[in-house]
């Protein structure tokens, strides 16, 4: 180790850094079922253990350059939904986070109160108990600029934010997802897969929808000779209409006449011997049998190897926000095009046909090409698959956050003010909501918003864990083991008054419910084992508005607990 330490890491601490994140990543796979210790949380540990070794210092600069980038990447993902949240539907998801939020750093503070911990220790058992790793850049950030915290003293009391959230948040992890999951349910009597399969069918509208439960990928392509009569005579959007009277989704899309090959336009009357290019779901093709009222399946190439497109469309067009997926489907325009999938806040989200569209929604479209663009613009606006970041945007709304972060306001000698991370937050939000609104600028796709969001936040807490490895035993000492159990019970009783609030006075539906709980404390690991037990995606449904509102509030508490407890 001695070899190590003096040959590679010290005149090289980059390299430290990167083994910290390897060992890190690999820690983070450690799972029992649907339960990990995460990539954030194996990156503190190992940084923590290797930093106990080495006793190698890194550069502030360097972890003040992560974080900052991953609060701009955090908020810029739940930018969209965060403003949804403070509309009138979104509001009793965001009361519910609020209530969960405030009663966690009341506790959190009581606690630390009651035992005397100073900022450091605070704020670590906030982050770990509540879940929320930013709290520990922002409250390193808020200790730096308290009166008389400077130089040996700053830095020991940061140090003891990393050692606070490495006991706490383990088993915060798993207390809130057994909770959620498991223990609630269990002591009502409440069986969360039959109320989360039911709560699906009542979402689903109409109830015998041929797409329920399947969404609208099981798209395919055939071409049929018409032979009978049917059909023979009439128009393109007389034999759609019969096939949509009879609950079926099925089109023509092309057709060959002769050596001509054709659009399905709808006035085009159909003649025997024309060849016609179908799209339909597959069951509501093996319900029409077209080889008995069409005529033989034909093999037609030409036909058949017209442009097909899967776009990402940007929902942005103010006819279509608020509305159903079930509404929208019926439109003219979505003829022929299918929606495979639904995106929101940056993570695909499990819709029911009754599912409103949201402002900022990415829709995953399919079909021929000239109907999906032709749909697209009824939508929104198409974003074709770009691996480009748009960093003028990123560069620009980083220094414009962390310049709005920087004044501060003084209530007893105390500086206030956002910093540059808590600025960088704000604008990320303002920033992915403009992008949700506007969406012809500003790309950032999801491998650059993962890198700026997961590795970034991973190479911030390496780097912490590293600078605080020297002093972790002694900061275990001063802290105590006790700090496992109040971090426990401050996990548990904001989910608790939570639920009661939630339950008795919101009256929302158990698998909503236990979904807030866990955005509410932005706990991936929670909404995991609940949808597992549930048997259902139906309480993501819940997640998303109170895991916005939880990421905001609770990265936020990292600096009032440090002004709380200073």
């Amino acid at each position: 180790m001695d070899w190590l330490k003096d040959e590679i890491f010290k005149p090289y601490p980059e390299l430290l850094v990167f083994l910290t994140v390897a060992f890190g990543f690999l820690l983070g796979k450690i799972r029992y079922k649907t339960l990990a210790l995460g990539s954030v949380t194996g990156c503190l540990v190992a940084g923590l253990l290797l930093g106990a070794g080495v006793d190698v210092q890194i550069n502030g600069t360097v972890k003040s350059l992560f974080f900052i980038m991953f609060l701009f990447a955090l908020g810029y993902k739940v930018g969209p939904q965060f403003f949804r949240g403070l509309k009138k539907d979104g509001l009793p998801q965001v009361v519910n986070a609020l209530v969960v939020c405030v009663t966690g750093l009341l506790v959190c503070w009581g606690f630390a109160t009651m035992l005397g911990y100073g900022p450091g220790l605070s704020a670590g058992l906030l982050g770990g108990a509540l879940t929320q790793s930013a709290v520990i850049g922002v409250a390193q950030d808020a200790i730096g600029q308290l009166p008389g915290y400077g130089g040996a003293k700053a830095q020991s009391e940061a140090n003891l934010v990393a050692i606070g959230y490495a006991v706490t948040y383990p088993l915060g992890t798993i207390l809130c997802a057994l909770l959620l999951a498991n223990v609630i349910p269990a002591l009502l009597h409440r069986d969360l897969a039959k109320e989360s399969a039911d709560l699906g069918k009542e979402l689903d509208v109409p109830s015998a929808d041929p797409d329920l439960g399947r969404g609208y990928y099981e798209d395919v392509l055939r071409a049929y000779t018409l032979t009978h009569q049917e059909y023979a005579g009439q128009t393109v959007a007389r034999f759609e209409a019969a096939q949509h009277d009879a609950g079926r989704r099925v089109y023509i899309t092309r057709i060959r006449r002769g050596d001509e090959l054709m659009d399905g336009a709808e006035e085009t009357v159909l003649r025997v011997g024309d060849v016609l290019a179908v799209s339909a779901l597959r069951e509501d093709l093996v319900a029409f049998d077209p080889e008995t009222r069409v005529g033989p399946e034909a093999d037609d190439t030409a036909l058949l190897a017209y442009a097909t497109e899967t776009l990402h469309v940007v929902v942005s067009a103010k006819g279509q926000i608020g509305r159903t997926i079930a509404q929208v489907r019926l439109e003219p325009f979505m003829a022929g095009v299918f929606i495979d999938k639904l995106y929101r806040s940056g993570a695909e989200f499990p819709y029911v046909l009754s599912s409103t569209l949201d402002r900022g929604d990415t829709l995953v479209l399919s079909g021929p090409q000239r109907l999906v663009v032709g749909a697209a613009k009824h939508l929104g606006t198409p974003v074709p698959t770009s691996y480009a970041t748009d960093m003028i945007w990123v560069g620009l709304g980083i220094f414009v956050g962390g310049c709005i972060g920087i004044p501060a306001l003084h209530a007893g000698g105390v500086p206030i003010s956002l910093s540059t991370s808590g600025g960088a937050l704000i604008m990320g939000l303002v920033f992915g909501w403009l992008r949700g609104k506007y969406p012809t600028f500003g790309n950032v796709p999801p491998g650059a918003q993962w890198f700026m969001d997961t590795l970034g936040l991973c190479m911030f807490v390496a780097v912490v864990g590293i600078n605080a490895g020297p002093s972790f035993t002694s900061g275990l000492e001063q802290a105590g083991w006790g700090l496992v159990v109040w971090g426990a019970v401050a996990t548990v009783v904001p989910l608790v008054v939570g639920f009661l609030y939630g339950h008795v006075i919101q009256r929302i539906r158990m698998p909503l419910l236990l979904g807030m709980l866990a955005g509410g404390q932005t706990t991936t690991a929670a909404i995991g084992a609940i949808n597992e037990n549930a048997r259902s995606q139906v309480p993501t449904l819940g997640y998303t508005v109170p895991y916005a509102v939880g990421n905001v509030l609770l990265t936020i508490w990292g600096s009032v607990i440090v002004l709380l407890t200073h």
